[in-house]
């Protein structure tokens, strides 16, 4: 990939991922890097970070077709989320989106076939055709919580949406932090 590529590392996290309802706790959060080598050891720059609630309220502007709160629901949105800021964002670079769910990165990227969540796996695929359409997009997968900074931050910024509290500043923060 280019230098010029933007690296975005995406996770989703829930509180119980057990007889999850409309009610589970779920959060997803995303960051976007530039620089980044892919090792895991931090290198590259943060551009932008985003997170927020699993929305399961179809009344709710950011309903995305979640029916549940769950791991996969919210690994789904990180994606959506994403994949509606570099729609907005504009911009030509290569987009590498990097996550440790293969479930989502396979579903959102129309690799496997859709089972469960289908309103919102197919926004999510949806949102992943439209950005296909502008620029080079791929995904990579991660191995999660393997201490590569990155995807660690990610994984932060899901939880503590899932927790409904405010993400620590990148400055205050380490990897494995939750």
């Amino acid at each position: 990939m280019s230098d010029r590529a933007l690296y975005i590392y995406v996770d989703g996290s829930c509180e119980e991922n057990r007889n999850v309802t409309s009610k589970t706790p779920a959060g997803w959060g995303f960051c976007v890097i530039t620089g980044d080598s892919g090792i895991g050891k931090g290198g590259g720059d943060v551009v932008l970070e985003k997170s927020g609630p699993v929305v399961t309220e179809e009344s709710e502007d950011s309903f995305l077709g979640a029916t549940v709160g769950s791991n996969n629901t919210a690994e789904l949105s990180a994606i959506a989320h994403a994949m509606r800021w570099l729609l907005t964002e504009g911009g030509s670079r290569d987009i590498v989106l990097r996550g440790d769910s293969q479930y989502a990165l396979n579903i959102a990227s129309g690799k496997w076939r859709v089972k469960a969540n289908k309103e919102l796996a197919e926004s999510v695929q949806a949102l992943w055709s439209e950005v296909a359409s502008l620029r080079s997009l791929s995904a990579e997968h991660v191995r999660a919580h393997r201490g590569h900074r990155w995807n660690e931050r990610a994984d932060h910024l899901a939880f503590r949406a899932m927790q409904s509290e405010d993400a620590l500043p990148l400055q205050f923060w380490k990897p494995g932090a939750r």
